[in-house]
């Protein structure tokens, strides 16, 4: 019997959805029995640091988290319209933003969040399924400050099982943003893909 696991290529780099560390990441989750999706949200124009001519305000209007959050409704109904009962959804930076929009409706069973951006307090505060979250310690775009405070918000909800941790000596990004040649850098991003594994492990059945 398969385990189902929708992944989310919610992360924004300058290869988008092919970038190699995300599509490792991918490969690692198939291979633990899992049916993984890795959407282009993007439609193959991620952001790109260098083009100084498309800054991320005027990127993100054509690219924003809501339309990201309608992009993946037809994609979760049509894995339900397969006979897929538990779903699994991980957002890296952009991405946890759309996976808090899908969990808050429970459009999915399980929510990971890594290195998130855009998500506030008031959306950790809609959601009532399993979440696992990993900020970073060094991250100006949701500080550890941030993290804490959904961690606060999850522990006043016991009914929700749920993970809170920031990560230490780590930046925003680390999970698929990691240099393969940094043996450091890569023992970060593999604990933390380690609990992206473990979580859904626990939580779809």
């Amino acid at each position: 019997m398969y385990k189902f696991y929708t992944h989310f290529t919610c992360f924004i780099s300058l290869s988008g959805y092919e970038a190699p560390n995300l599509r490792k990441l991918a490969d690692k989750i198939a291979a633990s029995g899992y049916y993984v999706v890795v959407p282009d949200f993007f439609y193959g124009e991620p952001y790109d640091l260098q083009n100084l001519n498309r800054p991320i305000g005027e990127w993100l209007k054509d690219h924003g988290t809501d339309k990201g959050f309608e992009d993946a409704k037809p994609v979760v109904e049509a894995l339900k319209s397969k006979g897929i009962s538990a779903i699994g959804a991980v957002g890296f930076c952009w991405g946890a933003k759309v996976v808090v929009e899908l969990a808050k409706p429970k459009l999915i069973q399980v929510a990971v969040l890594l290195h998130p951006s855009y998500v506030t307090v008031e959306d950790i505060s809609a959601v009532d399924i399993p979440i696992g979250i990993l900020g970073a310690e060094i991250d100006q775009v949701s500080p550890p400050e941030l993290i804490k405070k959904f961690e606060e918000v999850l522990k006043a909800k016991p009914w929700v099982d749920s993970y809170v941790k920031v990560v230490l000596n780590v930046a925003h990004g680390w999970t698929v943003r990691y240099d393969p040649q940094d043996s450091k850098a890569v023992k970060d991003a593999e604990e933390a893909h380690q609990f992206v594994l473990d979580w859904f492990a626990k939580h779809l059945k």
